[in-house]
């Protein structure tokens, strides 16, 4: 029988892994050709999460669970424990029940079709209405911008062929943007639209820095266009600045008594001109941090206890 690896990444999710744990089992029991092993990955929970699933694995044999040695982050854990899955086929499935369960044999039968990567793509969401918007003008903004074509309002859920997770294994990116990385292996993509429930237990570990850190890691991993909008804006600044000065000193020729320079253009100007600096100056800092986090080449976590591998 194939081997179907189901990845669950978790952080405080005492609340959810027990339902989470059930739902799988649900969803393989219609399965006979099928047998699966569900991998935890727990990112240094500070609550019951990671009890509760030692006593889960020791009475449920599928289930198996990676326990990192501290927290290393949303990007970062996920990732590795998408790489330590073997199966056939690998569905990454995340702890906090706002993929529906019921979308993964979709997924397996599009799999069983030829795709190679199956992707669930949010078409609406219970969550605030105004926080789906700004979600879903980043993926248009980020889009336009990338290099490639990436996948509108998709997190990471979905079936990933044996064959793509090999990709992922060969590319050994120290930080990885997984949702563009998806998009630049390409291969065989389908994409299946769904509508996210609301988070019915527990709260959400997002806060503006990590949306921060995945937003701007989305741009700077398949784009340059920041980089070279900062130079054509030097440019254009830079003429704007002498048109303006020479208007400035004409009039004063023109109009030498009564024409006033003030020192309101003065001030305006050095704020105007230091604000663009400092927000160009962050842009070429994101990518300077992007290439140092890159040249250490530390590695993805570091695991303090595996059970039931």
């Amino acid at each position: 029988m194939k081997l179907i690896s189901v990845v669950t990444p978790c952080y405080n999710e005492e609340d959810n892994v027990q339902e989470c744990v059930k739902l799988i089992q649900g969803v393989f029991a219609h399965y006979d050709n099928y047998t699966y092993e569900h991998i935890f990955i727990d990112n240094a929970s500070t609550d019951k999460t990671l009890d509760i699933l030692r006593d889960i694995a020791s009475t449920d044999k599928h289930v198996k669970v990676i326990a990192n040695s501290r927290n290393f982050g949303h990007i970062r854990s996920p990732y590795h424990g998408l790489l330590q899955a073997h199966g056939d086929a690998v569905i990454l499935f995340v702890a906090d029940l706002q993929d529906p369960a019921s979308l993964i044999p979709e997924f397996i039968k599009k799999w069983e079709e030829g795709f190679q990567t199956v992707v669930g793509t949010k078409r609406s969401s219970e969550e605030s209405s105004v926080m789906f918007s700004i979600r879903k003008l980043y993926y248009k903004t980020v889009n336009r911008l990338s290099n490639i074509d990436l996948i509108d309002n998709f997190t990471g859920f979905g079936l990933y062929d044996k064959e793509v997770i090999d990709h992922l294994r060969s590319i050994n990116d120290p930080y990885p943007y997984f949702r563009g990385l998806i998009a630049e292996i390409g291969l065989r993509i389908h994409q299946i639209p769904y509508d996210q429930p609301v988070r019915v237990r527990g709260i959400t570990k997002n806060n503006f820095f990590t949306l921060y850190d995945i937003g701007m890691l989305g741009i700077i991993s398949h784009s340059q266009v920041p980089l070279r909008i900062a130079t054509m804006a030097g440019f254009l600044l830079s003429f704007i600045s002498i048109f303006i000065a020479a208007i400035y000193f004409l009039l004063k020729l023109i109009f030498w008594n009564s024409f006033s320079l003030g020192m309101a253009p003065v001030v305006i100007g050095i704020f105007f001109f230091a604000s663009v600096q400092l927000f160009f100056v962050g842009v070429l800092g994101e990518y300077l941090g992007s290439i140092h986090i890159y040249s250490k080449r530390r590695p993805l976590v570091i695991e303090k206890e595996r059970i039931n591998f």
